[in-house]
């Protein structure tokens, strides 16, 4: 079992974006994708369900999502049935957000895509991502999509290494990940489905499912109820 692989960290029946999915092994796989996949699935979203706005570039909006007269969205992005995105949000592009997904104040997107009831509620920077069902960012939580010395990003597992021929990449969230205020993701971490980050660390590289990381070097997997 690989933890990286995208069946081991999503429920693709979760997103819009299944179909984006369709051939990839790992989820960074994607993220160059993502734009021309929003404009050509743009096209096929009902016009009765969603309004189709060409400011900057192509935006469809759910008529039953609710966006704050201050949120910035610049296309292409689809935001779904009844997503929310608040006051000041600002979506650079390349952004597809979930149904019942909340944006929130302050929080940046930019070529990510958001499963069905992400959170990145509150002052947020989240870049060159995927974020699965139900995850959650905390306060001031981000993602750091760019290495220091601009190379290409490797991903560690252990001993073992991704070659991913990316330069960004941010985070890679599992399902239902707890991600604590004030943390940094590293550039291409990867976070195992059902495992809580807590608040004010910096990580990186891969952290197992259903575990609670409290620091670097004390991860601790999760007593079954």
């Amino acid at each position: 079992m690989e933890p990286c692989r995208i069946e081991e960290l999503y429920d693709l029946n979760e997103t819009i974006a299944k179909d984006l999915f369709e051939g990839a092994a790992y989820p960074w796989e994607v993220l160059p994708k993502i734009k021309d996949f929003i404009l050509e699935l743009g096209k096929t979203l009902d016009p009765e369900e969603y309004t189709h706005r060409q400011y900057g570039e192509d935006v469809w909006i759910h008529k039953s999502a609710v966006v704050f007269d201050s949120a910035y969205i610049h296309g292409p992005a689809i935001i779904c049935r009844d997503a929310e995105i608040r006051q000041c949000a600002f979506i650079r592009g390349c952004a597809i957000v979930g149904e019942n997904a909340t944006v929130g104040n302050s929080t940046e997107l930019k070529n990510v895509v958001l499963f069905n009831h992400v959170e990145v509620p509150h002052y947020n920077y989240v870049g060159d991502s995927v974020l699965g069902f139900y995850a959650h960012m905390g306060a001031g939580a981000i993602t750091s999509n760019i290495k220091a010395d601009r190379k290409n990003i490797v991903i560690r597992d252990g001993e073992h290494e991704y070659v991913t021929g990316l330069r960004k990449i941010g985070a890679l969230l599992g399902d239902h990940v707890e991600v604590g205020c004030n943390t940094v993701l590293n550039p291409g971490t990867v976070v195992g489905r059902y495992t809580n980050i807590y608040p004010v660390n910096s990580v990186r590289g891969v952290v197992p499912a259903h575990s609670i990381y409290k620091a670097a070097g004390n991860i601790v997997r999760k007593i079954e109820a």
